[in-house]
This record gives structure tokens, C-alpha cells and sequence, in this order.
């Protein structure tokens, strides 16, 4: 006789892992192709490059990394409590880790480690390589008060850990549970997993996305206060744009300055690529920018895209969360 589970189920009952059979990829036909407003956008991708469909049937998707160790792309379906796998080898999708606590973002460490957002928890999390086992807090309170609800998280050269903390997850049942915030400011960290230390680096009305330059001495930081008036009982913030701060030669940060900003929806996560472009996220698709902050180009799709990430085995490859799908799109280099 199967013995139960420690939530008292037998192994018969409990759900099954593949979301999706082993198979090609299928084109989205719908795809009007890559709008390219700067020539040298032309020489990274190409205008007619076809629209991936990696997985679909997700309520919604978030947090895409690309975890090379295994070839496969790891990404968050929050409402739905899972962390979840593409596989490059066959196509398949499965889910790695169920139930989450509403698991967010997500970023791989130089040591393989992946660091998790959770927003049921409230807190900063790790797992091993191979996710085996519940993600290990690591961090949860500031200066003695538990964190809001950690959103987005990226892992710099340095080793340092990087995090965004806005009240979404304990203002929306979907994305969390309802709480008071305990602490009266939204702000980005960063942790240092050799000492433990936590620094609060600069606030915001309600910080989102967060990235680095490739060396690490450029951070971009989405502010996305007006996503609160999608929330029953709040009013809507005036912020939907990526700020930039940049460190000095003894590693202090300035002041936050204004980057970009989206006309349609607004700029939930975020990606730099090694020439210094960050690709963002929108309402109508995904955003180019210029070192500079001048637009380069624009990948139009009928859903909102929450967050996007590069990968594949040559790193050529661009996956997009788009709502309730994963998305690819291949680039020339």
C-alpha cells in the first residue's frame, strides 16, 4: 500500500509534472515581424525573424532565466504557485517546483544557485542548481521589519544580489496575501551572500524590474506606481519608467535618473545585453533602447510582456513572458 505524503495524499494523486509534450516549436503566425527604427538594431536582429510559441496555457508568466547548467529556461506562473522548465533538447515543459509561494523573479549565481522573489513569504530565496527541496529565506526583514513583497531579482558580477521590494504581492490575493507593509518605504537592495549584509540603496514609489550593466556598474531600477491602479482600492501612481543610477570609482551609487519610459503599459522587467541595450518590457510588446536611452526598435505582440531574458545554448535566443505564453525570438548575435 502507497504510504501518503507528509500533506497526507498518496503518490497516485499527486499531479503529474509535464505541461508539455516533447515537439517542435510552432511559429505565431500572427507575428507582424520586428520594427527596426535604428539601423544598427538591423545588425542584432532581423525584421522578419519568426515568433517562437514555447509554451502556452499559463495564467501568468514571469520571471524567465535561462539556467545553462541545464539547459533549460526556468520561469515563474505566479498565480498559479509554480516554477516551471523548458527544455532546449526536446521542447518539453515541466514543472520543477509546486507549490511555490507565489514565486516571482528569479536569477542564477555564479556558483548555479537560483535566487527566487517570493511574494507568499515575503522574502528573498535559494535554491541548489538542481531545485531539489523548498527554496531556502535568506533574506526576510529589514532592519528588523519584514519586507514587502521582493518583485524582480538579478545577480551581479560581483556575486551580489540585487532586489526589488514594491507592495504588489501583499496588495493583490492573485500575486499573494494581503498584509500591512511594515515598512514605510519601497526600495531596491542589495545583499551580499558572502557577509550578509543588506544595504538599501535607493527608494521609489514602487520599484519593479531590476538590472545591471554587463560590468556591473550601471543599474536600471522600473518604477511602476501607476500598475497600482489595476488593484481594487488603490489609486494609480504617476510612474511607469526605468531610472538608471550609476556608480562612482569607490562603488557608491547616485541618485536615480530618468532612462525611459513606456506609452503603453509600463516597464515590468527588464534585460542588458554586453553592448549596453536594455530590452524592456510593455504593454505592446517589448522596447529596444540605446546606451543612450534612444529607442532602437520594437517587437510588437497582442499581450502584455512582463518580463524577458537571453539565452539558449549560444545565447542568441530572446524569451518573453508574455501573459499566458512563452515566447522566443532568435537573434543574430
Amino acid at each position: 500500500m502507497d504510504q501518503p505524503y507528509s500533506d497526507g495524499h498518496a503518490p497516485d494523486l499527486l499531479p503529474g509534472r509535464l505541461l508539455r509534450r516533447p515537439g517542435g516549436i510552432a511559429q505565431d503566425e500572427s507575428f507582424e515581424g520586428v520594427q527596426i527604427l535604428d539601423s544598427t538594431l538591423a545588425y542584432q536582429i532581423s525584421s522578419e525573424a519568426p515568433m517562437l510559441v514555447l509554451h502556452e496555457g499559463a495564467i501568468h508568466v514571469e520571471g524567465p532565466v535561462w539556467q545553462a547548467s541545464h539547459r533549460r529556461l526556468l520561469f515563474s506562473d505566479v498565480p498559479n504557485r509554480r516554477l516551471n522548465a523548458w527544455y532546449e533538447d526536446d521542447g518539453r515543459v515541466e514543472t520543477v517546483l509546486e507549490p511555490t509561494w507565489f514565486m516571482n523573479g528569479n536569477a542564477i549565481a555564479g556558483d548555479g544557485s537560483v535566487w527566487h522573489c517570493e511574494h507568499g513569504r515575503r522574502c528573498i530565496s535559494r535554491s541548489d542548481a538542481d531545485i531539489s527541496g523548498v527554496p531556502v529565506p535568506i533574506v526576510t526583514h529589514f532592519e528588523g521589519k519584514r519586507l514587502n513583497s521582493p518583485n524582480d531579482v538579478a545577480v551581479a558580477p560581483d556575486g551580489a544580489i540585487w532586489f526589488t521590494d514594491p507592495i504588489f504581492g501583499i496588495a493583490m490575493p492573485s500575486q499573494g496575501a494581503l498584509a500591512r507593509p511594515a515598512l514605510d518605504h519601497r526600495s531596491v537592495y542589495r545583499f551580499d551572500p558572502e557577509t550578509s549584509a543588506l544595504a538599501r540603496v535607493a527608494d521609489f514609489e514602487q520599484p519593479n524590474g531590476v538590472a545591471l550593466s554587463p560590468e556591473g556598474g550601471v543599474l536600471y531600477v522600473s518604477d511602476t506606481s501607476v500598475s497600482l491602479g489595476e488593484v481594487p482600492g488603490f489609486k494609480a501612481g504617476s510612474r511607469r519608467e526605468v531610472f538608471r543610477l550609476c556608480a562612482d570609482h569607490e562603488g557608491k551609487w547616485g541618485a536615480p535618473t530618468r532612462f525611459c519610459r513606456t506609452d503603453k503599459g509600463y516597464p515590468d522587467g527588464f534585460k542588458v545585453d554586453q553592448r549596453g541595450w536594455l530590452w524592456a518590457s510593455a504593454g505592446d510588446g517589448v522596447h529596444i533602447y540605446s546606451e543612450a536611452g534612444e529607442p532602437l526598435g520594437h517587437i510588437p505582440l497582442d499581450a502584455t510582456v512582463s518580463n524577458l531574458c537571453f539565452g539558449g545554448s549560444d545565447h542568441r535566443r530572446l524569451f518573453i513572458a508574455a501573459s499566458t505564453r512563452v515566447l522566443a525570438i532568435d537573434l543574430k548575435a
